[in-house]
């Protein structure tokens, strides 16, 4: 399989495996095991399901300051698909610079009209876009000027 529909699996998956860790603070070593038995994993980038799923929980701070200046309202109010949709969209855009910043916004936004409320998606795209804007700040007028 191509690297794109592996990380995009990989994606999925993350964010059903941040969804539990979120509601149910397991072990984050649990929560992979688990993931590796129910799914096959053959077809997912399983190093990059790994990083983002044990490097969210240990840049947490990081990652959540990257968006909740951008929220209307409490991050704990967030829904906790689009909490884990946000929490994954500022990883990428604040620690994987090899990633394009609209590769994270978009793998986000169409999680979140997967997996998200109605519309949650339309809210992920303007938090994301607005943290892209301060953390790849070249990257984006770059992008904007063509």
């Amino acid at each position: 399989m191509s690297l794109p529909s592996t990380r995009k699996k990989a994606r999925q998956l993350l964010v059903q495996a941040l969804y539990q860790w979120q509601l149910s603070g397991s072990d984050l070593h649990s929560i992979e095991a688990e993931f590796f038995t129910d799914n096959d994993m053959r077809k997912v980038d399983t190093e990059y399901f790994r990083e983002l799923l044990h490097g969210i929980p240990k840049k947490l701070d990081e990652v959540d300051a990257a968006y909740e200046s951008h929220l209307d309202r409490q991050s704990k109010d967030l829904d906790p698909i689009s909490r884990a949709l946000l929490r994954m969209g500022c990883y990428e855009l604040c620690f994987r610079i090899d990633i394009p910043y609209k590769v994270a916004i978009n793998e986000a936004v169409n999680l979140a009209k997967t997996f998200g409320p109605t519309d949650a998606y339309k809210y992920i795209n303007g938090i994301l876009d607005k943290v892209a804007a301060t953390h790849r700040a070249i990257e984006v007028k770059a992008e904007r000027r063509r």
